[in-house]
């Protein structure tokens, strides 16, 4: 089995613990809008959430991720969610994910695992941001680029082990 058959294999049979971990991390969080939308809502939210995780993973597609970011920004936006509790709602079920792959995931597929969750949620926190700065703004916020942080690092964690 291929890492990412372990990952989807993981991700299925976990949904329950991995939703219920981030529900009680959001609860730990004190995320103000969230709690007022009540616990059915934020369940639901984490579980949608968690669905296109899945998807994403299964197809190797985020368009649909792009296009569901862009909803909850519009949405939260007009809800009037500060873009931190949405960013710390993410990044809560994020780290349930990451708590199970590494405990899970043998070591030599760990490193394609997490780098299928973290970028699924990723693009997500990266499109819904912008589209969230853009809304608050009035103008377009363009996706950030990262590579000047990076430089130096191409092909760096993926030598043979010759260094």
């Amino acid at each position: 089995m291929t890492s990412p058959s372990l990952l989807l294999d993981l991700l299925q049979r976990h949904e329950g613990t991995v939703l219920t971990e981030s529900f009680e991390g959001m609860s730990r969080c004190r995320l103000a809008r969230y709690e007022a939308t009540g616990a059915e809502e934020m369940r639901r939210r984490l579980a949608r959430l968690f669905a296109l995780l899945l998807d994403a993973v299964r197809e190797r597609d985020l368009e649909p991720v792009l296009a569901y970011a862009r909803e909850i920004a519009r949405q939260r936006f007009s809800e009037g969610f500060d873009l931190q509790e949405v960013l710390s709602a993410i990044n809560v079920l994020e780290e349930a994910v990451w708590r199970r792959v590494v405990k899970e995931i043998p070591p030599d597929g760990l490193a394609e695992a997490l780098g299928l969750v973290s970028t699924v949620l990723g693009v997500f926190k990266d499109a819904m941001a912008s589209s969230y700065v853009s809304l608050a703004t009035k103008r377009h916020a363009t996706s950030l680029d990262m590579t000047a942080l990076f430089r130096g690092t191409q092909n760096r964690f993926y030598t043979s082990g010759t260094d």
